[in-house]
């Protein structure tokens, strides 16, 4: 199962994005309770958007963004029957991708 989910709308000849991707999004200066350790970094460090075949957002991100991010873009254009394709990177070398037709 994908850690990443997708809602498209179209609106006004535009089309609205929204992703939800399920990360702990940890940034490397929390102490585990039980052992008082550092949590080692773990966050995701590229996120990449595709309209059907072509890239129109790469988002260099780093550990200040929540667990679980939430990202929203509106697109000029867009269409029924597109293809948004989603993926991500994190600083582990953990990667997923999902697909979603609008």
């Amino acid at each position: 199962m994908s850690s990443i989910k997708i809602r498209t709308k179209r609106k006004d000849g535009k089309t609205q994005i929204r992703i939800l991707i399920a990360h702990p999004m940890e940034h490397g200066r929390n102490r585990d309770a039980k052992t008082n350790t550092l949590i080692p970094a773990h966050f995701i460090q590229e996120l990449t958007v595709k309209l059907n075949k072509n890239l129109i957002i790469t988002a260099k991100t780093g550990a200040n963004i929540s667990k679980d991010p939430f990202f929203a873009f509106m697109l000029k254009g867009g269409k029924v029957g597109d293809k948004i394709t989603i993926s991500w990177l994190d600083n582990l070398g953990n990667k997923d991708t999902q697909v979603h037709i609008v």
